[in-house]
């Protein structure tokens, strides 16, 4: 059965506003409607203040539409009319931004920028790809940066460090356990030319993981130092969404070369975003940028374009922030597919202009973490023999 546009807006007009003041279709808080495939996606304007008090009208909004006939999912997000981002004082990058280059050479070690961090034997580079929010395409960024810099010449892993919801054993299509080295170090997987780490491999897909705060930051530590890794240029890091145990061990623990930020365009999104920019400066972890993940969507039927949930919000908030804005990726449905099935489309559609942009963002993350390099090397006292 197809899902109708005007099946969903009757369904939305049962949906009181804010403040019980009407329907959210009446009151003009629905954004463009867009289906495709029994999915249908859509955003509600909430003013800024009020985004965790209305989470529930959010929540609301996508079970009615998904007990519409013939929909098979759903995706609603709150947006809300920009009203400052309160970190635009916020201080430049050290380097300026040069041209990225067309292929990347291998880095240098990096330097004990990070005084107290222990790095990790055979690995040059450790790069965290976050989100203050989980829903924002974070892992299938990972995977494709991953794979992006892998293209570029470099030596590349790839660490699962959600521990409580592991991904990317799903969106690489990898299973069972990994083998073990003298009984004691694991031996990462591979898979389209990346060594893999996930708590993933060791539980049961559906098995939750109650653990404390504690428990969290052991089972990191043994994921990042009890892994035979290897000789590695670059090791990506697929954190949790937030900023809780998991971000700041990585960040306190390890020598980051730097953090790359998911955002999606609305407003928001954006706010929880802040929350990991502040989190990683606040313990001197450069920022490598920010990506916009479902910037836009153009229908594959008629060519249209949709800004579903708002678009240039990250790019916005990059230039205020002084921070690089690294890409904008579409909302694209062959990129859904190919990630459900295992099969991430730079690895399997390296032709396309989705994987074209992940590579391009890839350049630009090693172009910056080669800068962030040379400025901490310049930093650095030279010592003098006389």
């Amino acid at each position: 059965m197809s899902v109708t546009r005007e099946a969903v807006v009757a369904k939305l007009k049962t949906i009181q506003g804010p403040d019980f003041s009407g329907n959210i279709v009446d009151l003009g808080l629905v954004s463009e409607i867009f289906i495709a495939d029994g999915k249908v996606f859509f955003s509600i304007t909430v003013p800024a203040a009020r985004a965790q008090e209305l989470e529930p009208l959010r929540a609301a909004a996508e079970r009615a539409v998904k007990a519409v006939p013939g929909v098979m999912g759903a995706v609603v997000a709150l947006t809300a009319e920009k009203r400052g981002g309160g970190m635009e004082a916020a201080p430049r990058p050290r380097a300026p931004a040069r041209p990225a280059p067309s292929a990347a050479p291998p880095a240098q070690k990096q330097p004990a920028r990070q005084s107290g961090k222990r790095g990790v034997p055979g690995i040059d580079a450790i790069i965290a790809v976050a989100s203050g929010k989980g829903g924002v395409g974070k892992s299938t960024t990972a995977v494709n940066l991953a794979l992006g810099l892998r293209e570029n010449g470099l030596s590349v892993g790839l660490m699962d460090a959600d521990v409580y919801g592991p991904s990317i054993p799903r969106l690489l299509g990898l299973k069972g356990k990994p083998q073990t080295v003298d009984g004691r170090v694991l031996r990462p997987m591979e898979k389209f030319g990346l060594k893999v780490m996930s708590m993933g491999f060791l539980v049961e897909e559906e098995t939750p993981m109650i653990w404390r705060g504690p428990m969290v930051m052991s089972a990191l530590t043994q994921l990042l130092r009890e892994v035979e890794w290897g000789r590695l240029d670059v090791l990506v890091v697929d954190m949790p969404p937030g900023t809780g145990d998991a971000q700041l061990t990585m960040a306190q623990q390890v020598p980051l070369a730097g953090a790359v930020i998911v955002s999606t365009p609305q407003d928001l999104a954006l706010i929880d975003a802040r929350k990991g920019l502040n989190m990683f400066r606040k313990v001197d972890v450069p920022l490598l940028g920010i990506v916009e993940n479902m910037s836009y969507f153009v229908a594959p039927d008629t060519g249209k374009r949709y800004d579903i949930f708002g678009h240039g919000g990250a790019r916005a908030e990059a230039e205020r922030l002084g921070v690089p804005f690294l890409g904008e990726v579409p909302l694209e449905m062959q990129t859904r597919e190919m990630s459900d099935a295992g099969t991430p489309v730079v690895a399997a559609a390296p032709q396309s202009p989705q994987a074209r942009v992940y590579r391009e963002i890839a350049v630009k993350t090693w172009d910056r973490v080669r800068q962030e390099q040379e400025a901490a090397l310049a930093a650095t006292p030279a010592i003098v023999f006389e």
